[in-house]
């Protein structure tokens, strides 16, 4: 497949994003091609000639906290004019390691907030962030405090729309309620691990998305390259991430699982990786399929691969082969 990814308003907002869009996480990575500055130039500048609009990173991506925005500021610097189309995503509340001073588990807290935004601001070298997402809830601010400090640099004209990282459904639907109490900025997005092989999301997160239109990124897309088709039988190929990684996974696969999903490709001349992209993308709420890549190449292969469309006979078939998970009656 050759073709671009198309372009989907993000939940009810009149944010376009591209259907698939491109993790940063890489970005300054060690033992990757993109650690480099020119290899991260290269991976930027192949996603926006592939159609990619939506870039994600975080401050604490990186080797160190921090470096993946500062390398990917410098790439959009390079791109001249073409840099007006991205949107540029970043993300606060992880632990940055001192990077943004102490912060004593509230990285929720305005104060926090205002020092997080300022330091993205600067790295990127940008007067704004297009999305900015709450990475995952500390457990200590009120959430009232962090949609009202949010709420502000929206107004201060620092963020234009905001999101949701790792946050269960029952936090969505609070926050939505609390911002439609207190006529606070709302979440438009979701970014949460979604993919045919984890499908938890769809017991809460997705019904929270769909009720009070939120748009969903999910990260994680194959799995840690289960989905690729590039493990078989329980073994991986020499040098591969996983294998020194998460050997753990390797052991814990269904492995009949996998066959099945590579032989149900196949039978339809798609590879893995365009049927694990293009089902998240049929879901619902889902706008935009997160994806990292340390190569050109990959690059161009992630973008195109949401172009096929499965029909209900294909979805049933991968439900089959991946069952959704059981919701549980309260009542």
């Amino acid at each position: 497949m050759t073709s671009t990814p198309e372009y989907r308003s993000l939940g009810n907002s009149g944010l376009m994003v591209s259907t698939v869009g491109l993790g940063c996480n890489n970005f300054g990575r060690a033992g990757t091609p993109t650690e480099t500055q020119e290899g991260t130039d290269s991976v930027v500048s192949a996603a926006v000639d592939a159609g990619i609009t939506l870039f994600d990173v975080a401050d604490v991506y990186g080797k160190e906290p921090g470096t993946s925005e500062r390398m990917f500021g410098q790439a959009l610097r390079g791109l001249g004019k073409a840099a007006d189309d991205v949107v540029v995503v970043s993300k606060f509340g992880m632990d940055m390691k001192g990077t943004n001073g102490a912060d004593h588990g509230a990285r929720g807290s305005r104060r926090y907030i205002n020092r997080a935004l300022d330091a993205s601001l600067e790295r990127l070298g940008r007067d704004h962030i297009d999305l900015y997402f709450y990475h995952t809830p500390d457990g200590v601010t009120p959430p009232e405090e962090t949609l009202a400090a949010l709420d502000d640099v929206v107004r201060a004209g620092k963020v234009r729309y905001i999101g949701t990282s790792n946050h269960a459904g029952w936090q969505i639907a609070d926050a939505d309620h609390l911002a439609s109490e207190t006529g606070a900025t709302r979440y438009v997005a979701a970014e949460n691990h979604y993919n045919l092989l984890d499908r938890r999301a769809e017991l809460e997160v997705l019904p929270a998305a769909q009720r009070f239109g939120i748009g969903v990124l999910p990260y994680f897309p194959l799995a840690n390259g289960l989905l690729t088709g590039k493990y078989r039988h329980g073994t991986a190929p020499d040098g591969s991430r996983l294998s020194h990684s998460k050997p753990g996974l390797l052991e814990s696969t269904d492995w009949d699982q996998i066959e099945r999903f590579v032989a149900f490709a196949a039978e339809r001349d798609l590879s893995p990786l365009d049927v694990a992209f293009s089902w998240l993308a049929s879901r619902p709420q889902v706008a935009s399929v997160i994806a990292g890549a340390t190569s050109p190449e990959q690059v161009r292969t992630n973008a195109a691969a949401t172009s096929w469309v499965p029909g209900d006979d294909d979805l049933a078939a991968l439900d089959e082969i991946f069952p959704a998970p059981e919701k549980i009656a309260l009542f």
